[in-house]
């Protein structure tokens, strides 16, 4: 049901502390490979300096394109929660001019709104969708026959109408939140030009003969943190950057 790509095996800070390292590593062999080749054979240090600064930069380029990617999708999945609270409370003003049924459905729709709300909780999802679906096949059950009763009816034509958005918008929730991720090869290219961008800093600077340089530290914490940022957006359940359900809450305060 969910779109589980390789690396979410791994909690976001265990994430952070990885790729920290990694890069890090990276950095440390390139400086000593840069120390051997330096000993052994003449290389110019500007070509070497340009190719550097070149890797750095498709390194920043693939960072923002991801970025991009990211921050669109979190603000799809804020906008569709917001369509989602709308499209419920109408079909519950709608719901009370109803001819008939009208006690049953506008019962199921506060706890199809509970429902919507406990999916956000880590670990509900899978019976959040489940729970979400069996009401909505309950709503077009008791719908049905009042509509098949009242086809002439104004107000049973634009309750349909808004319960079919309902269940339209659920759709669209699920997948833009657990289906449509950043796919792997895309981490695997920022994963991959990240180690080789900070291994050609260590290799320029064991080239020039110069000493480890603490910056680099705080260069590779920066990429990190930006990694695990964009990591952050692409996860609906896990991190600090999630899609807050306060227009859920509200229309749930406005139905009692």
């Amino acid at each position: 049901m969910q779109n589980i790509e390789p690396l979410d095996i791994f909690p976001l800070w265990a994430l952070l502390i990885g790729i920290v390292l990694i890069v890090l590593l990276s950095g440390e062999v390139g400086f000593r490979v840069g120390r051997l080749r330096a000993r052994r054979a003449h290389e110019t240090e500007t070509p070497v300096g340009e190719m550097v600064a070149a890797t750095l930069g498709l390194l920043a380029f693939i960072l923002g394109f991801t970025f991009g990617l990211a921050a669109t999708r979190y603000d799809i999945k804020r906008q569709l929660l917001v369509d989602e609270a709308n499209a419920v409370g109408t079909t519950y003003l709608r719901a009370e001019m109803l001819p008939e049924q009208r006690d049953e459905i506008r019962a199921l729709l506060r706890e199809y709104v509970d429902v919507r709300i406990a999916v956000a909780v880590p670990g509900k999802l899978a019976e959040g969708i489940r729970r979400s679906e069996e009401l909505q096949s309950r709503l077009w059950r008791l719908t049905v026959p009042v509509a098949i009763k009242h086809p002439n009816s104004i107000i049973v034509g634009l309750f349909v109408q808004s319960l079919n958005e309902v269940i339209d918008l659920h759709t669209k929730r699920l997948t833009a939140a657990v289906r449509n991720r950043i796919p792997f090869p895309i981490w695997a290219a920022l994963y991959g030009i990240s180690v080789f961008s900070f291994a050609a800093m260590g290799y320029h600077s064991g080239l020039t003969g110069t000493t480890r340089s603490l910056v680099i530290i705080a260069v590779a914490l920066t990429f990190s943190v930006v990694i695990v940022l964009i990591a952050d957006l692409d996860r609906s359940q896990e991190g600090v950057l999630r899609v807050s359900q306060e227009a859920l809450s509200q229309l749930r305060q406005s139905m009692k």
